[in-house]
């Protein structure tokens, strides 16, 4: 790990000023992602701003019946609170299958939402990566693909997303609220937050530098029957090969997003207009620019089968 300097932002907009106005800075809060990056030498940040004194850990109704998330909010706590039990099960649900108890005491919401990729090229700082080093070239494109995304990719990038929570909250269209370094606000729809990889995969999102996430906020529940279903390669601590949130109403409408498929949480609206015909037809309209590799191209029959999965436990659970 090489040296950087380190302080104590005292307010949002402080945290947002002071890293814009410092080159190699870093936001750090939970620390589950950047810690291991920096030991690795993939990312070299030479200032830590802490920001685990803005008073950004609450949980709190709003207007309209939703909800507001501060971005510090531990995923433990968020997983645990009994509105989101209660109003928005996917997300419960999704983020109790992600990572271990350990990391979930520890891991924040918005630092779930910016971590980055788990493809195995990018950590190998002796393969190439253009997400790590841009114009180096894709280790993963001629290497082992199994995990890689078959969706959203480009010639430049074919990793994932590795978050759960981000899946969830695709499908519940939660707001992101931010801070930019010149003190103004502004709120991003979730679907605007992540980016393709195109030929720029070093830019994973739309926020600008030094701008900070200080909460999301999810909209009036939706109700119906909610489940974040994860295929993996262990019971636990694993990442998705596919994941599947879906919320079926009495109906047979609903939404559906994937995870493990994509270089962003994974969600094609006009394919939810078909749910009601079944997994099938949903998952072709779904992966319809499906671009596979010999290693992962079993991932389409597997959104498939985890998705028909998924509408039958609905069906049934209507029914009682």
């Amino acid at each position: 790990m090489k040296a950087f300097t380190y302080e104590r932002a005292t307010t949002p907009a402080e945290a947002a000023s002071a890293a814009a106005h410092a080159n190699g800075t870093k936001f750090i809060a939970g620390g589950t992602n950047l810690l291991d990056l920096m030991k690795l030498q993939i990312e070299t940040p030479t200032h830590l701003i802490d920001i685990n004194d803005l008073g950004l850990d609450r949980i709190e109704p709003i207007t309209g019946g939703g909800l507001r998330i501060g971005a510090l909010v531990r995923n433990t706590d968020l997983a645990a609170n009994e509105h989101v039990r209660r109003d928005y099960a996917v997300l419960s649900r999704a983020l109790l299958a992600g990572a271990s108890g350990q990391l979930r005491n520890q891991a924040t919401t918005a630092g779930n939402l910016l971590q980055r990729t788990r493809c195995p090229y990018f950590y190998d700082t002796n393969q190439p990566c253009n997400k790590r080093e841009p114009g180096s070239g894709c280790g993963a494109l001629g290497g082992y693909s199994r995990h890689h995304a078959i969706v959203g990719v480009s010639d430049a990038c074919i990793a994932t997303h590795p978050s759960d929570m981000a899946v969830a909250m695709r499908i519940l269209d939660a707001t992101v609220e931010t801070v930019q370094p010149n003190g103004l606000t502004r709120t991003i729809p979730i679907v605007e937050l992540h980016r393709l990889p195109g030929n720029t995969p070093h830019i994973e999102h739309t926020l600008v530098p030094g701008e900070l996430i200080t909460a999301v906020t999810l909209p009036k529940p939706v109700g119906g029957t909610q489940i974040y279903r994860k295929v993996r390669d262990r019971a636990s601590y694993a990442f998705a090969l596919v994941s599947v949130a879906a919320i079926i109403q009495r109906d047979g409408t609903g939404r559906v997003a994937l995870g493990g498929v994509a270089h962003k949480p994974w969600r094609v609206e006009a394919a939810e207009r078909k749910m009601p015909r079944g997994a099938k037809a949903v998952t072709k309209e779904l992966l319809s620019s499906a671009r596979t590799t010999h290693d992962n191209a079993f991932k389409v029959q597997l959104v498939e089968r985890t998705l028909a999965s998924v509408l039958n436990e609905a069906l049934n659970e209507t029914k009682v």
